[in-house]
C-alpha cells in the first residue's frame, strides 16, 4: 500500500488526509499547528512533529499550504523533503502558486532524485471535505497514472492538463480569472438589487433559474443573504492572492484584464475593510459605496 502524506492541514489539506485515511491509506499528516495535528489524529491519521518526519515516512506527499515561499521551504529547509524523501518518491503541489515557483520546485525535486506533479485544485472546503475536488495536474507523463488511485481519494475530477511543472499552475490563474470575475459581478447584483427595492429571494430565484444559475451562483448567494462572513472556508486572503497570481501571468503574457484587475481590487478593498473575512464580505464594501449603514 502506498504511504501518504499531507503536509498543511487547514480547510483544504485537513479534508484532504481524511479522505486518504478514508481510502484505506497510510496517512501521515504534518501542520505547524498543534491543533491541526490533533485534528488529523482524531480522524485515524498519523500525526507527525516535523516535515522531515514525515518525508521519511511516505513514498507521496501533497503540500496544501498557502504560497510559493511555504513551498520551497517544506522542500529545501533545514529539516526538508529534498533530504528526507527516498529518491524517486513524488511530490505533489496542491498549493496554488506562480508557475515559475513550481519551475523551481521541481528543479529542486529532481536534482534531488524526487518526482514532482503540479496539481493546483478547486472546490473549496466542502470540496476537499467530500473528496470532490477539481485537480489539475502536469508532469512527467506515467506519473499521474502511477498514482491515478491515491489522487482518486481526494479529487472527484482529476485532469492531465499538461506535461511539464507550471502548466497546471498557468490553468489555474486561468479558471481564478473566472472565478473571481464571477463572484464580483454576483456581489454587485446582490447590492443593485437590494439598493433598487427588489426582494431577494426574487433575485436569488431568477438568477438561478437563468442561464447563469450553478452551484458556485446558488452557493454565493446563500452565503451573502445568510450574512455569513467568517468560517466558511473561503478567506478572502486567499482569492486575492490568487487573482494576484492570474495578474501576474497576464503581465508576462501581455494580456490586458479589465475585469479580473477590478475584482481583485475588490479583494483588496475586503482584506483592508474586513481582515480575516472571506469572499463574501466584499459585498459589505458595495453596501458602503451605495450608502448601507454597517451591520
Amino acid at each position: 500500500m502506498t504511504r501518504t502524506g499531507v503536509i498543511g492541514l487547514g480547510d483544504m489539506g485537513l479534508g484532504m488526509a481524511r479522505n486518504l485515511v478514508d481510502a484505506g491509506f497510510d496517512a501521515y499528516g504534518f501542520d505547524l499547528r498543534e491543533e491541526r495535528r490533533c485534528l488529523f489524529a482524531e480522524s485515524g491519521g498519523m500525526a507527525v512533529g516535523s516535515v522531515a518526519e514525515l518525508g521519511r515516512s511516505v513514498d507521496i506527499v501533497f503540500l496544501m499550504v498557502l504560497n510559493g515561499a511555504q513551498v520551497l521551504d517544506i522542500l529545501n529547509g533545514s529539516d526538508g523533503l529534498l533530504g528526507s524523501m527516498a529518491p524517486g518518491s513524488t511530490v505533489v503541489v496542491s498549493a496554488t502558486i506562480k508557475p515559475r515557483e513550481v519551475e523551481e520546485a521541481a528543479a529542486l525535486c529532481e536534482n534531488a532524485g524526487l518526482r514532482l506533479l503540479d496539481s493546483p485544485v478547486s472546490g473549496g472546503q466542502s470540496g476537499a471535505a467530500a473528496g470532490t475536488l477539481s485537480m489539475m495536474v502536469a508532469g512527467p507523463p506515467g506519473l499521474l497514472e502511477e498514482h491515478r488511485d491515491v489522487f482518486a481519494a481526494v479529487g472527484g475530477n482529476v485532469m492531465n492538463v499538461g506535461d511539464r511543472p507550471g502548466q497546471g499552475q498557468t490553468v489555474k490563474a486561468v479558471l481564478q480569472a473566472v472565478i473571481g470575475t464571477t463572484f464580483a459581478g454576483i456581489f454587485e447584483a446582490l447590492v443593485l438589487g437590494e439598493q433598487a427595492g427588489v426582494d431577494g429571494r426574487v433575485v436569488r430565484k431568477v438568477l438561478e433559474a437563468s442561464h447563469v444559475g450553478s452551484p458556485l451562483l446558488s452557493n454565493t448567494v446563500e452565503l451573502v443573504q445568510g450574512r455569513r462572513f467568517v468560517g466558511t472556508g473561503s478567506n478572502a486572503v486567499t482569492m486575492h492572492k490568487d487573482l494576484t497570481i492570474t495578474m501576474d501571468l497576464a503581465l508576462e503574457s501581455g494580456v490586458t484584464m479589465f475585469t479580473t484587475g477590478a475584482a481583485l481590487q475588490l479583494m483588496q478593498a475586503t482584506l483592508h475593510s474586513f481582515p480575516g473575512e472571506d469572499n463574501w464580505a466584499a459585498v459589505k464594501v458595495l453596501e458602503r459605496l451605495a450608502g448601507v449603514e454597517d451591520e
